[in-house]
């Protein structure tokens, strides 16, 4: 098992990754209990782990995203998915179209809404 600060590090690196360019990680990262959770275990142990690219598992968050009604962070997953180049425009303009037959057209409508309101061409 890797020391806390190397999983800390390694934490702080797959965020990086993840999200770089579109939510910084705050300053204060090492001292606030929340976000040191989230790096120690959601993104040194979980985001981290080989059997799912990050693709993969962002397209699953953006699944979950959608079924909750979450815009918000949808549209952040979709934009660093676009500034990471794992998904095109016109992915990111089909997954609302798929999703309406799981999670339900209001949501799935609300998921396209927030796609169009964050500048991608629709």
């Amino acid at each position: 098992m890797a020391t806390n600060d190397a999983r800390r590090a390694r934490g702080k690196k797959v965020f990086e990754d993840v999200y770089g360019g579109v939510v910084p990680l705050p300053p204060n990262s090492d001292s606030v209990g929340f976000l040191q959770v989230l790096l120690d275990q959601s993104f040194a142990e979980v985001w981290s782990r080989e059997a799912l690219s990050i693709r993969d598992r962002r397209l699953i968050v953006m699944g979950v995203l959608a079924a909750l009604g979450e815009d918000a962070p949808f549209v952040i997953q979709m934009k660093a998915a676009l500034l990471k180049n794992e998904l095109t425009a016109e992915q990111v303009r089909e997954i609302p179209v798929f999703l309406a037959h799981y999670v339900g057209f209001p949501r799935a409508a609300r998921m396209f809404q927030a796609v169009a309101a964050a500048g991608v061409p629709v």
